[in-house]
């Protein structure tokens, strides 16, 4: 499965982005990593097929991740952004489903796309 993201660009805080996962097969489960400078991958969102959530504590209240199954695509709107959400963000995906929640668990997940970034200021 190969996954292609977009929608990212630069943005003043407290804007909007959305961003999308293009996927080029269907997976069960899906998430949002991102990635700043000079620190660890975080798990930002996830969500499986039956359309069960999971959200990093940061971006809660402002985030909504979704899933459309029929198209394959991962999408996150991204609301109220902080300059501390800059970042290259990642989407990921794995053909399982998990019992409790989709995690946000880098390891977890075999399918990654490029990335796109997200800056702002």
């Amino acid at each position: 499965v190969q996954l292609v993201e977009s929608g990212g660009g630069s943005v003043q805080a407290g804007g909007s982005l959305r961003l999308s996962c293009a996927a080029s097969g269907y997976t069960y489960t899906m998430a949002w990593f991102r990635q700043a400078p000079g620190k660890e991958r975080e798990g930002v969102a996830a969500v499986d097929s039956e359309r069960r959530t999971s959200y990093a504590d940061s971006v809660k209240g402002r985030f909504t991740i979704s899933k459309d199954n029929a198209k394959n695509t991962l999408y996150l709107q991204m609301n109220s952004l902080k300059p501390e959400d800059t970042a290259m963000y990642y989407c990921a995906a794995i053909s399982r489903r998990y019992i409790r929640y989709p995690p946000l668990i880098d390891d977890e997940y075999t399918y990654w796309g490029r990335g796109t970034q997200v800056t702002v200021s």
